[in-house]
């Protein structure tokens, strides 16, 4: 069983190219830099001597705890990264810690980094989960890190919601690919109160097959400039907002439409069915194609072609045709 204690960094090569002609004891003091990665460690004993550390690296080892780093008050960066850690504990006097990388771990739960309040980086993919787990996070956690934190990395960890991160006001970045997120209006819900995000991946979910999932988290990310790995035109982008905009005021038109019928004839009538010839079906309606609108009206057209064949359409009371509208008058003097 290795582990990382102080004859370890002694005996390192970099200890000894380093050193000079000064003393283990102030080596150590002076050292900002241990590198261990990939060096078979397990176990992390007391290198309280390097007090001065501000970077440690100990990815790709067999570390199963975080631990014996209470010392460390000027760490900065810390990687860990592929090695069997199973909870983050221990972390609270490393209070300016920046930059956590613990992906490739079989961590469950976020927790335990109440203290961090200088934390811009958290870096948690890859965990080895049980079959059916997901990442969770610690509420307390989420709200301690919603200041400082820019960057989250939680692709791979089976996550099917992220109501939950909404109060990461700060972040810049997102990475949540090759989970399970499937409800796009969650996505936009959650990402429009993040007003610095500039670079989201959620590649890998099925919400990216949903209709127009890309154009509106671009509509309600105004900061984004890359979603998916892919650039968003400027240009681009201000059409969306434009045509959102529009949806939205036509929406509410049609709504306040039909809120005052409603009020003025509170008993559903019979819908009126108006019958157009074929010479006539060209000028009838192009309204009643549009599938992105919201039918606002109980009048419908009725086609009937050569060989008798029907088909009902629904038509918009707000827009009706020249036609529709003399089609609709003779009918109702017919009464």
């Amino acid at each position: 069983m290795v582990h990382l204690n102080m004859d370890l960094i002694a005996k390192s090569s970099s200890c000894s190219k380093n050193k000079g002609n000064c003393s283990l004891a102030q080596y150590l003091k002076k050292l900002t830099h241990l590198n261990f990665s990939n060096k078979n460690i397990e176990e992390i004993d007391d290198i309280s001597a390097c007090k001065n550390l501000s970077v440690i690296y100990l990815y790709d080892n067999h570390i199963k705890r975080i631990c014996n780093l209470n010392f460390a008050y000027n760490l900065t960066h810390l990687y860990m990264q592929n090695n069997n850690i199973t909870h983050i504990e221990n972390l609270g006097a490393v209070c300016r810690l920046s930059k956590l990388y613990l992906g490739g771990n079989s961590i469950m739960v976020v927790e335990g980094l109440e203290q961090l309040r200088e934390l811009k980086e958290l870096h948690l993919e890859g965990q080895r989960l049980p079959s059916g787990e997901k990442l969770l996070f610690d509420p307390r956690t989420l709200l301690s890190l919603s200041e400082s934190l820019n960057v989250l990395n939680i692709s791979n960890n089976n996550i099917d919601e992220i109501r939950d991160l909404v109060v990461l006001r700060n972040l810049t970045r997102f990475l949540a690919a090759n989970n399970q997120l499937q409800d796009v209006q969650e996505l936009e819900a959650v990402c429009s109160q993040w007003p610095q995000l500039c670079r989201m991946d959620l590649s890998g979910n099925s919400a990216c097959h949903q209709p127009k999932y890309r154009d509106r988290l671009i509509t309600v990310c105004k900061s984004l400039v890359d979603l998916d790995g892919k650039e968003i035109n400027e240009l681009s982008r201000q059409f969306l907002i434009n045509w959102k905009a529009s949806k939205d005021a036509r929406k509410k038109i049609l709504d306040e439409r039909l809120m005052a019928a409603q009020m003025t004839h509170p008993f559903p009538e019979a819908p009126t069915v108006l019958t157009l010839s074929r010479e006539s079906q060209d000028r009838a309606c192009a309204n009643r194609w549009r599938e992105d609108e919201i039918a606002g009206c109980e009048v419908f057209c009725e086609y009937n072609d050569n060989n008798g064949d029907g088909c009902l359409q629904k038509s918009w009371a707000s827009e009706l045709c020249e036609s529709c509208q003399q089609s609709l008058h003779a009918t109702h003097h017919a009464d």
